[in-house]
């Protein structure tokens, strides 16, 4: 098959062969000797469904290794071991004969209500970016495709195959795009999957803007366009615009349409053999990986989700109370401890070879000294069945608390609230595990709360606890991480990729999400999650990038030089002052000092970590790429670099800012025509046309003063005249006294200047 192209097939076959077989398979070409590949999903693990087919997770999939989810693993920073994590995947689909595996999802959690963010990694461009293209290149490395998801603009659930996010073109380039384009550009995936949604009006399924301007013609992408499942609205408009390959099955219906549209003459058979051909050429990708013998090493894939796990998990706090030690008497409370909440619903949802639960995992450090008490039910689960009422398991969990030196409380959402295909309402854990925890903390107040959810909560209890743990979606190896680190065996590292949130009214898309009548408005532009609050100084709870370790950091006096090629070469000294080894990741935000634009105070543009012995000190070496500190101009449609002082900071959070210095950037030209609309300031500005209407500037000052001297002593100074003829229309400016210029002077001038000479005469 390696010679064929769409030149050896029919029109029919060429059409049939850019849709489905079935839901999960492409089309087969006997005559031309063209297998069929499979495509499952991810991203986290691999959801090879055995019977029946569906892409909401309700069949049953074989068995495979289920690795935190993105909201957890993504919190590590890491992308090495996302690589990793990425590259045991690559195994599992090989093993299964898998070419594709529908990951990882990069879209920016907007709104802490998105039922999907806990398949995203972050609130950041950045962070979404790095990690996304991690994932990607350890996947691929064995051989097998992915999937990058999905593009784009796809922020909620509410509506999802219908609403238009309605985004201005700043904030669609800097924040909802740029992730994706990073990914595309440092790894290549071999397919890219559009939304279903609706970007300004036109389906992410037919938009040539986005799958063949931006993806292909700006970002250099060489591979192919699947449609998400169920995602076309118009076969044909969407084969033109750039999309090669609609899955699942329509059973031929659509197939149809495309070979009508070209005999009508509204569709070019060469557009048609384009898709074709990538449809060919991902096939022949996917026949190249040799074939991969199992069984599957379950252990070794075990471990390494216990490895991810560790690294994933966030202390928010600790007074002191962690790590706890196996000779104190502990008391478990929670029934997510022995019933756990390890993945969210939906496609991702994986089978996982085996499941720990934390209490079992506590149990074997601790033994005789840990106690259980569920606390409260979750619906569906074994506590529920046992019926007993809310007030007993209440009480059970109190006494436990009472008798104990520590109480770890598990608390989180139920899984519910949180799945693909729906939107949560708020950020509030349930009220019964509120009252349970309050209750806990009346008798007992060394209490650690270790949360368990797929999204942001609110944490009423904050300021009354000692210790909180956040865990997010562990996978299946979580509960043994969780002990780690509770127990010390493992140092906390992780750190948010978004912010917790005082209030959900303070979130930035509050007021525009979910939309009405089949649009939402992104109003908050490009001042997103932690950009937001700091603009708008804005108390949170825990804020974007923070959390703790068992040991401490002090870092050094930061440097910032500009490299060759620009880039931004950051140095600083990090040491870790405490009495433990542990890890800790550095990040670096950059602002210019002055901006033409509208500029969050600060942006993370670079992130490192670093392993510490104790009393050790390192220095650790960030590279900020000259294109992140672009800002996209509306005026010219590109990326553009602001020349001028710009601050770079070493941080331990968005909010624990620890050194910083001052770095000059060169800027890039920015040619724009100059009218008669163009502004003074514009124009001045001008190298040159500038001189010339300084020198008239100056003519109507004079003027102004020889034609009354006592209204020119009314007259603001030099430096506040020209600030209000800035925005002065340069037309406008004729007629005006001492102005000695006429309307057709003024046309030669900027003719001239437009033209990059002067005027002569």
């Amino acid at each position: 098959m390696t010679d064929i192209t769409a030149s050896d097939l029919t029109l029919e076959e060429k059409a049939s062969l850019t849709s489905g077989a079935d839901f999960w398979t492409t089309k087969a070409l006997d005559r031309v000797g063209l297998p069929s590949i499979m495509m499952t999903d991810g991203p986290h693990g691999l959801r090879k469904q055995a019977g029946g087919t569906d892409h909401l997770g309700l069949a049953s999939s074989v068995p495979a290794t289920c690795f935190p989810p993105a909201v957890g693993i993504g919190s590590s920073f890491d992308p090495e071991l996302l690589e990793r994590v990425g590259a045991a995947i690559g195994v599992e689909a090989a093993i299964e004969d898998v070419a594709v595996v529908l990951g990882p999802g990069i879209n920016i959690k907007r709104s802490p209500l998105c039922g999907r963010n806990f398949e995203y990694f972050s609130e950041d461009p950045l962070v979404s970016g790095v990690l996304g293209a991690a994932a990607v290149r350890g996947v691929q490395s064995q051989g097998v495709g992915t999937s990058l998801k999905h593009f784009a603009a796809n922020n909620q659930e509410f509506d999802r195959m219908r609403a238009s996010s309605d985004v201005d073109p700043r904030p669609l380039h800097e924040i909802y795009l740029r992730g994706f384009e990073r990914v595309v550009k440092d790894a290549q995936p071999w397919t890219v999957m559009c939304s279903y949604n609706r970007i300004n009006g036109v389906y992410a399924s037919e938009d040539p803007w986005l799958l063949t301007q931006v993806l292909r013609d700006d970002w250099g992408f060489d591979g192919l366009v699947v449609s998400d499942w169920g995602a076309v609205n118009d076969r044909v408009s969407g084969v033109a615009a750039g999309l090669d390959l609609e899955m699942p099955s329509s059973g031929g219906r659509t197939d149809a349409q495309l070979v009508a549209a070209v005999h009508a003459g509204n569709l070019a058979e060469s557009v048609l053999d384009v898709a074709a051909d990538r449809v060919i050429d991902l096939v022949r990708k996917a026949g190249e990986r040799s074939a991969v013998a199992g069984p599957l090493d379950v252990d070794a894939h075990h471990a390494l989700a216990r490895e991810a796990a560790g690294r994933s998990i966030v202390l928010l706090k600790n007074d002191g109370v962690l790590p706890l030690s196996p000779a104190q008497r502990v008391a478990v409370i929670g029934a997510f401890a022995t019933e756990p909440r390890f993945q969210g619903a939906g496609s991702s949802l994986i089978n996982p070879t085996r499941v720990d639960a934390a209490f079992d995992e506590i149990s074997a450090v601790g033994g005789d000294n840990v106690s259980y008490a569920a606390g409260f039910a979750v619906e569906g689960g074994a506590v529920a069945a046992s019926g007993r009422s809310a007030d007993d398991l209440r009480a059970e969990a109190v006494a436990a608390a009472t008798a104990a030196e520590v109480a770890v409380v598990f608390l989180g959402l139920p899984a519910a609230e949180e799945s693909e295909g729906f939107d949560r309402d708020h950020i509030d854990l349930p009220a019964a595990q509120l009252e349970l925890l309050d209750a806990v903390v009346a008798v007992n107040p060394k209490t650690v709360v270790v949360l368990s959810n797929g999204g942001v909560v609110a944490l009423p209890f904050a300021d009354r606890v000692p210790a909180i743990v956040e865990t997010w979606l562990l996978g299946q190896a979580g509960g043994g991480a969780v002990a780690d680190v509770l127990y010390g065996a493992v140092n906390p590292s992780g750190k948010l990729t978004e912010t917790v949130p005082v209030r959900l009214e303070d979130n930035p898309s509050f007021g525009n999400f979910p939309g009405e009548f089949g649009h939402v408005r992104y109003g908050e532009g490009i001042l997103v999650g932690y950009r937001w609050y700091d603009a708008k100084g804005l108390d949170v709870t825990f804020p974007f990038g923070h959390g703790l370790s068992y040991t401490t950091f002090s870092y050094g006096e930061v440097t910032a030089t500009v490299g060759e090629g620009g880039d931004v070469i950051v140095h600083v000294d990090v040491t870790n002052t405490g009495d433990r080894d542990g890890r800790e990741l550095v990040q670096v935000y950059a602002a210019p000092a002055r901006s033409a634009v509208q500029r969050a105070p600060r942006e993370l543009k670079a992130f490192s970590s670093v392993e510490l012995a104790a009393g050790e000190t390192r220095t650790v070496e960030l590279v900020i790429r000259r294109e992140d500190l672009a800002y996209w101009d509306v005026r010219v449609d590109r990326w553009v670099v602001e020349g001028g002082e710009y601050t770079v900071e070493a941080a331990a959070s968005s909010r624990d800012i620890r050194s910083s210095a001052v770095v000059a950037i060169d800027g890039d030209v920015v040619s724009l025509p100059l009218t008669l609309s163009s502004s003074i300031g514009d124009v001045v500005a001008h190298p040159v046309a500038g001189p010339i209407v300084m020198q008239a500037l100056g003519g109507l000052m004079s003027g102004l003063t020889e034609a009354d001297s006592s209204a020119a002593s009314m007259m603001p100074n030099d430096e506040a005249m020209q600030k209000m003829m800035a925005s002065f229309p340069i037309g406008r400016l004729i007629g005006f006294p001492g102005v000695d210029v006429t309307h057709e002077q003024i046309e030669q001038l900027l003719a001239g200047a437009n033209a990059g000479a002067v005027p002569q005469g």
